[in-house]
């Protein structure tokens, strides 16, 4: 990507992007030592190392479009401007939780935001958002739904579906790989005869493109494009985003498949939130106190965050029955 643009990104977006970025990989951290104590049960995915993907994209959208993804949700949440506070108390089991302590780590949603899960089922999520598109069409309301999903999951065969009713009738569908290089336990190119996502789309029609997931002004270019293209009734837009997590697939995963001078290379050479900051500096954007007040902020939010999820009451019995349909 050339220096011009590099540009593309005014200073003020670069700051809300670091700090939006800084945000999700500090409570991603506190998410894990809280795990670590037990005070998060079930199932955690972190989304530590990923952060610039759906910081980058969401900078595309407007308040009428949606969003959907799996189970490494907490940074989607946090980045559609879901407040740190409730879904730390989700991840506890709180009252003040977004899905009142309910749904836990992967099922929890926010109607206010236009995010709308967060879903365990590989795959699951992506006739859902399919669906949302159609609605979008529908009310002729000129929105776009955001739809991720892992390497994993671009293997399911309800994703096929989902892009062929989506080329049809050219629904506003973003849909977005997140490949992270592994799935649970095994490398992408062990467990897929093809590794090349953005070509998955090519029998229907749906054009596709590969994007450095680490480097988040190359992910905006892309998130805009493929948002002008389906907003514009062009139909659906792949979009597979190379990238790499730093923690294993889930809390209960010691990540033995890959080596740890892999991942420690990934980190100093290849860090996104690192990457950003280098080039702020060289703009003179932000000063390095800059830096610092933005990470004393951010620290006190996820700290708060912290404490509100241990403090929030237990939801009551009868929170059984409550949005549920019997």
């Amino acid at each position: 990507m050339t220096e011009k643009n590099k540009i593309s990104l005014s200073p003020e977006q670069m700051i809300k992007a670091y700090q939006d970025m800084l945000l999700i990989r500090r409570f991603e951290e506190k998410a894990g030592q809280l795990y670590g104590m037990g005070l998060i049960g079930g199932f955690c995915h972190l989304y530590i190392g990923q952060e610039a993907v759906v910081v980058g994209l969401q900078m595309n959208l407007s308040e009428k479009d949606t969003v959907i993804t799996s189970y490494r949700d907490h940074g989607h949440m946090l980045a559609c401007g879901m407040e740190a506070n409730g879904v730390m108390a989700e991840l506890t089991g709180r009252i003040g939780g977004y899905s009142k302590g309910k749904g836990g780590s992967m099922h929890m949603f926010s109607r206010e935001k236009n995010f709308f899960g967060g879903h365990g089922i590989v795959g699951a999520q992506v006739s859902l958002g399919t669906g949302m598109a159609f609605a979008h069409t529908y009310k002729n309301d000129g929105a776009v739904c955001l739809t991720y999903m892992g390497d994993g999951a671009a293997n399911q065969g309800q994703v096929y579906e989902s892009f062929n009713m989506a080329a049809l009738w050219k629904l506003p569908v973003v849909y977005i790989i997140e490949d992270n290089k592994y799935g649970m336990g095994t490398s992408t190119c062990r467990a897929s005869a093809s590794s090349d996502f953005y070509k998955r789309g090519e029998p229907w029609g749906i054009p596709g493109i590969e994007v450095d997931g680490m480097d988040i002004f190359k992910v905006k270019e892309a998130g805009a494009k493929a948002v002008e293209h389906a907003r514009s009734g062009k139909g659906p837009f792949l979009l597979h985003i190379k990238t790499y997590r730093y923690r294993g697939h889930s809390m209960s995963d010691p990540g033995k498949y890959r080596s740890k001078e892999e991942v420690e290379s990934m980190r100093e050479n290849h860090d996104p939130i690192a990457h950003l900051k280098n080039s702020m500096l060289a703009k003179k954007i932000l000063s390095d106190e800059g830096f610092k007040d933005i990470e004393v902020r951010v620290k006190k939010t996820v700290n708060d965050a912290a404490e509100f999820s241990q403090t929030s009451p237990e939801p009551d019995a009868f929170e059984l029955y409550t949005d549920v349909l019997l």
